[in-house]
């Protein structure tokens, strides 16, 4: 698929700290952040005018869907949106708290784990062809899933058997305990099957992968995204490459993310040993041998590969001064261990747990991972202005326009309405229920026959 709808589902770590004594649950937190929302929505599951979903997920975790996207810079621009507008619903409701009586800051975290250890995630969308398999392609990308951490791994502390703090890849990989499954909350999977396409079901199908950290970089964003996207356009060709499949991925995603070396052995179904580093090695080399064929289907790609080769050298030298102003866990490594080195701190410190929290802040003032963005040592992919524009605007070329365009019209004109990825209804008044099964068309003269109508009716 040289073309593909992308899209990111991003939950939020929530937590309200008081300086009067006065404690709030997470519920009373989520609550005041989304009443501004059911104000105008009356709801806390929202579409936006800028193609996006706005909900309150389970766990008082504020989530936001990023509209259909097609490309890269596009769906980094559209995803950054989302921080934007939770520090705008944070901003209201500490507002309304103050006016309430309480004296206290909200703290809004893009990562994947809390101190109570609770797990929740970043979930990716892929739009894939029908007609592919669909077990042939989950046999085929869970080894580059599990072992994907070693590119984009938020980085994070965590603690042994033994009670000993190690640094390790991933936050999300000791929270996975199944390859394919149905269920995201329960028993999570490395991609999830529930078949929901968001699009006409004779042709396409969603891929939705829940096994990837949030990314604080754009960078890391970026490489995450771009290297699965080529991933799946060499399965989706058909052609064959290496028998990659895991004889147990659960525990050899655990593995990884705890060696960081890279140098971790995991065990194929056909009885071979690779590392981690191996297998992404041998991933990296098809890709390129394939785009080398083949040609790039978009301007990143080579980027991509520059990126995703520059992280694999740095792994395998150690070397990490290679990427750490490009991916989460090297920056992030590149922070924990100056800080404890200068401090003579071990990694169990209750400082470094902090820190280790505090690079995930989402505001711009407090988190440190934008401290290092000011400072220059952390790069960008996309400028202020994209982000701004994706605040205000869907994405152009796909479906999102349709979805903004009737949301626009109804709010200008106080109609009531409803809309998910698919549907479009004005509740009141006649004209039915729109479906908008394709995902690349930007016009639909369905819909704009319904605002017509609906101005008509004013």
């Amino acid at each position: 698929m040289d073309r593909r709808i992308f899209g990111l589902e991003t939950e939020f770590g929530l937590n309200y700290v008081p300086s009067d004594g006065r404690r709030l649950t997470p519920e009373d937190a989520a609550r005041h952040l989304f009443k501004p929302v059911v104000s105008w929505g009356r709801s806390s599951n929202v579409f936006l005018e800028n193609g996006a979903r706005l909900y309150l997920d389970v766990g008082s975790h504020p989530e936001y869907a990023t509209a259909e996207c097609d490309q890269l810079e596009q769906l980094i621009a559209h995803d950054r949106a989302g921080e934007v507008y939770m520090l705008d619903l944070v901003d209201q409701a500490e507002d309304q708290l103050a006016e309430e009586g309480h004296e206290g800051r909200i703290y809004m975290f893009k990562n994947n784990v809390d101190s109570a250890g609770n797990s929740y995630g970043c979930h990716e969308n892929y739009l894939i062809p029908r007609k592919i398999e669909f077990k042939r392609l989950a046999d085929m990308l869970i080894p580059f899933l599990v072992t994907r951490q070693i590119l984009c791994g938020a980085g994070h502390l965590v603690s042994d058997d033994q009670g000993q703090v190690n640094y390790a890849f991933s936050q999300r990989a000791d929270h996975m305990w199944e390859g394919v499954s149905s269920a995201t909350t329960r028993s999570r999977p490395i991609i999830n099957t529930r078949d929901e396409p968001h699009a006409d079901a004779e042709y396409h199908r969603r891929l939705h992968v829940i096994v990837g950290d949030s990314t604080m970089s754009e960078t890391t964003q970026l490489l995450k995204i771009g290297a699965t996207d080529l991933v799946l356009r060499l399965i989706e060709s058909g052609e064959i490459y290496h028998d990659l499949r895991l004889e147990n991925p659960i525990r050899s995603i655990r593995q990884i993310s705890h060696d960081f070396t890279g140098q971790s052995v995991v065990r194929l179904m056909g009885g071979d040993e690779p590392t981690a580093l191996q297998i992404q090695w041998i991933l990296f080399e098809s890709v390129k041998e394939f785009i080398a064929r083949h040609g790039a289907h978009h301007d990143q790609v080579d980027t991509v590969l520059e990126l995703w080769e520059r992280t694999l050298n740095a792994v395998e030298t150690q070397d990490f001064s290679l990427i750490d102003k490009d991916i989460d866990w090297a920056i992030k490594h590149k922070l924990l261990m100056g800080y404890a080195q200068k401090n003579s701190l071990e990694l169990s410190a209750p400082r470094l747990a902090q820190l280790n929290l505090t690079y995930h802040d989402i505001d711009p003032q407090r988190g440190l991972f934008h401290l290092l963005k000011r400072r220059g040592l952390a790069t960008s992919v996309v400028s202020d202005a994209q982000i701004l524009d994706a605040v205000n605007n869907p994405p152009a070329t796909t479906r999102a326009a349709v979805r903004s365009k009737f949301i626009r019209a109804a709010r200008a004109n106080g109609r009531r309405y409803s809309a998910d990825w698919v549907h479009m209804k004005y509740e009141d008044g006649p004209g039915g229920i729109v479906l908008c099964k394709d995902p690349f068309a930007t016009v639909n003269a369905q819909v704009d026959e319904l605002i017509e109508l609906m101005g008509q009716q004013l």
